[in-house]
């Protein structure tokens, strides 16, 4: 789950099935209790038909939050970091960053740090589209150091200027959770 609406969409198929929770948030779900195995084929089953699939060993779970924090952090914070990327998913997660990033890094045959720069360019793509912001206020929002570095990494990750992009009439811009 990487979006509000896919906590509503996971609230709604629990509740249709009648399945009792503790909570829902961005990336995991606490149920009251564990599921008949007819209820979890049920559950699997109404999840695997929204694009969604429960996720039950450790690092794949740890894989998925790291994903979830990113893409919150990048598309519903606008990037509100205290510290450093590294600092706060070893805060959210209570574990060294040195080890969500092989873990990560061994999974997805990516970084970290790409992922996060991939979701901020797809932010910078969505906000371009809109034209309601500046470059420049884009740069301020998604804390980039200057425009500049916004559009170096803008072109290094989609061969285009950000300008460039603005006047394509096929804006090419990407699912956030299939990056």
């Amino acid at each position: 789950m990487v979006c509000p609406r896919c906590k509503i969409m996971v609230q709604a198929i629990l509740e249709a099935l009648k399945i009792p929770y503790l909570s829902i948030n961005l990336g995991e779900i606490e149920l009251k209790g564990a599921l008949d195995a007819k209820k979890e084929e049920e559950l699997n089953e109404q999840f695997q038909a929204i694009g969604f699939e429960r996720i039950k060993d450790k690092k794949s779970q740890t894989i998925e939050q790291i994903k979830t924090l990113i893409i919150d952090l990048v598309h519903h914070q606008d990037n509100a970091l205290e510290s450093n990327l590294s600092a706060y998913l070893s805060k959210h997660l209570l574990q060294s960053y040195g080890v969500l990033s092989s873990l990560f890094s061994e999974a997805e045959n990516q970084t970290i740090e790409h992922f996060y720069i991939a979701q901020k360019i797809e932010k910078v793509k969505e906000l371009l589209t809109y034209d309601e912001l500046t470059l420049s206020e884009i740069a301020l929002k998604l804390n980039y150091s200057s425009v500049a570095h916004l559009s170096r990494q803008f072109k290094k990750v989609t061969t285009h200027t950000p300008t460039y992009f603005k006047q394509l009439k096929d804006k090419q811009r990407q699912q956030i959770d299939k990056l």
